[in-house]
């Protein structure tokens, strides 16, 4: 068990190179139901078989179309000895369904459905993964940042298939305006019992997602650490997102990657970071 750790300081953002965190990927389509579902797979070096991680990326309106491998995080955990799939869910890049602006809006009602539906893709993954001789299945960890953080909390409530979770900022954005979000957390929270980091930053629209969930897993039993990260001041402010909802993005990765290595590592047990010889492609299934 563990208690919120509150980290002080005021941190800035220092970014990686561009040309560090290029990561080679291999593009691949799972079905879920349906739909296929787009994804950017990265493998380390060598034959595996490897822990994977699932990352699941954040809302992109207005950009939904828009291709984002997040290499930064293939950069990083692959080096890490992982292999990594970045699912771009439904209406996502090219992934079938609709887009969130379409299906969604500015209908609070159907956030909740919604993010159910897409925790779906991702669960869905774990049956494409299963396919690949690489992938250790024994040992799949997720994470995810801001809605992706929200789907990976609501991955673990709904399947015992992973060793560890990592959600950042997951309903920072929602928490207080979408009651909705805070209840479904707060039920995911009462029926999972993956160990999981919880990480936000203190200047985020709120810290109460990671205090409320660090208790229930605390009285739960469940294997957990929390921390809150010190104000984070990114390079550009953005009107409609705070600061320090932008921790989790590549400029912020120096600040939390060791806690987010650590963490996966303790319950994935993959080699030490940079023992890797670093990410390969992977040869497209026929």
């Amino acid at each position: 068990m563990a208690a919120v750790i509150v980290v002080f300081a005021v941190v800035v953002a220092v970014t990686y190179s561009q040309a560090a965190v290029v990561a080679p990927y291999t593009p691949v389509f799972y079905p879920s139901g349906d739909l296929q579902i787009q994804a950017y797979l990265y493998k380390p070096s060598g034959d595996g078989p490897f822990p994977v991680v699932i990352y699941n990326h954040g809302a992109r309106h207005g950009r939904e179309r828009n291709l984002v491998p997040q290499q930064h995080i293939g950069w990083l955990l692959t080096r890490a000895g992982y292999a990594v799939l970045v699912s771009e869910r439904r209406g996502y890049g090219r992934s079938d369904g609709a887009t969130w602006a379409e299906e969604v809006g500015g209908r609070k009602a159907r956030v909740v459905p919604r993010l159910q539906e897409e925790t779906g893709d991702v669960l869905a993954a774990l049956d494409y993964l299963r396919t690949l001789p690489f992938v250790d299945m024994k040992r799949v960890g997720i994470m995810g940042w801001s809605f992706g953080g929200i789907v990976t909390l609501f991955s673990i409530s709904r399947s015992s298939a992973f060793s560890v979770a990592i959600p950042q900022a997951g309903g920072a954005l929602t928490w207080d305006g979408n009651p909705d979000v805070r209840s479904a957390l707060i039920a995911a929270a009462e029926k999972a019992t993956t160990p999981t980091l919880l990480m936000i930053a203190q200047n985020d629209r709120t810290t109460a997602p990671v205090t409320a969930l660090a208790e229930i897993f605390k009285r739960r039993g469940v294997p957990h650490r929390a921390v809150i990260y010190p104000p984070f001041a990114p390079r550009r402010s953005d009107p409609d997102t705070p600061p320090g909802h932008r921790i989790f993005s590549e400029e912020g990765m120096n600040i939390w990657q060791n806690d987010a290595l650590e963490f996966l590592g303790r319950y994935l047990g993959a080699a030490s970071p940079g023992t890797s010889a670093g990410p390969e492609p992977v040869k497209p299934q026929q």
